[in-house]
């Protein structure tokens, strides 16, 4: 009689890693006249880089840098700790600014990133980025949506919030529950304008 065969057993799916650090005198060079500027409201000191464990669109396990504030690098780990433990997928999770200037990729179209000192489009306000306090979240799967205007274009296609498509974020689902554990609000929720992508300790 022939035995039957043993059953194929994955391999369970490592665990989630992440770490924070300061930003180092040579990614400080990177960094000044990309993300950041000086006029900026918040000193390079104040922000730290996480690296961490994600999915990516074909479900392999990647590492990825965000830069946020230092008063929040703790709760974001977590935050990404919950995301990868859900397997929600990230296109690309990088610091582009981060690499030499002639080793950069190519520009990518839909980073998820946090840190970035800019304004408000249309408004002389900083942006909540600007402090590190914000993140943006698979923009082309979840749009800035105002009438007919959307950013970025590619996100058209995903207006459509009631499709169910992998990288979305709609309201009261896990992304959304991982970042109000930590306090922070939802685009998603405005009313005058919709902003899927964003999340951010003032909920602005």
């Amino acid at each position: 009689m022939t035995p039957s065969a043993s059953p194929v057993l994955s391999a369970p799916a490592p665990p989630f890693a992440g770490t924070t650090r300061k930003v180092t005198t040579q990614e400080r060079g990177w960094m000044t006249g990309e993300t950041w500027q000086k006029g900026c409201p918040l000193s390079i000191d104040r922000l730290r880089l996480l690296t961490v464990s994600y999915y990516n669109f074909e479900g392999a396990i990647q590492a990825g840098r965000v830069m946020v504030h230092r008063r929040v690098d703790a709760p974001m780990l977590a935050v990404f700790e919950r995301l990868y433990d859900r397997q929600f997928p990230i296109e690309l999770l990088d610091t582009v600014e981060l690499y030499p200037p002639d080793e950069r990729p190519d520009n990518p179209r839909n980073v998820t990133a946090a840190f970035n000192c800019r304004k408000i489009a249309g408004s002389s306000t900083w942006s909540q980025h600007a402090y590190g306090l914000a993140i943006d979240i698979n923009p082309v799967q979840n749009p800035w949506v105002s009438g007919k205007d959307v950013v970025p274009t590619a996100g058209k296609a995903y207006v459509d919030r009631s499709q169910d498509l992998p990288g979305m974020i709609h309201r009261g689902d896990a992304t959304v529950h991982a970042f109000t554990s930590i306090g922070w609000g939802w685009g998603g929720k405005w009313n005058s304008l919709k902003d899927y992508m964003h999340f951010s300790l003032t909920g602005g």
